[in-house]
């Protein structure tokens, strides 16, 4: 019990450094996919506009096969909106795809 409390008091005392850092964290949500695309083809389009933190391509959990959208996470705020700018409408995989800020749920 003793060593619950602790690991729940070190949870506490970390969490405004946590906040700090997922408020400069981003995210692009892409609907549109080629179901042929896959992370790393999303990650190399992605590249040029900033830093990126993190690709992920949503997939059907029995199937493995792509749904069509994925997330890019971005460590800065100008990554993103060069992103919005700049590959909105553009055709990746023989499909144009659709940029913009991904909503919390």
């Amino acid at each position: 019990m003793m060593l619950n409390r602790v690991l729940y008091r070190r949870h506490i005392a970390f969490a405004p450094a946590m906040l700090q850092l997922v408020s400069i964290v981003c995210f692009l949500c892409d609907l549109g996919l080629s179901y042929e695309t896959n992370e790393t083809v999303l990650r190399d389009a992605f590249t040029r506009h900033g830093e990126i933190i993190e690709v992920r391509v949503i997939c059907h959990h029995v199937t493995g096969k792509s749904k069509g959208y994925g997330f890019v996470k971005f460590a800065s705020e100008d990554g993103v909106s060069s992103a919005l700018k700049e590959m909105d409408g553009q055709v990746l995989d023989g499909r144009s795809i659709r940029v913009y800020h991904a909503h919390k749920q």
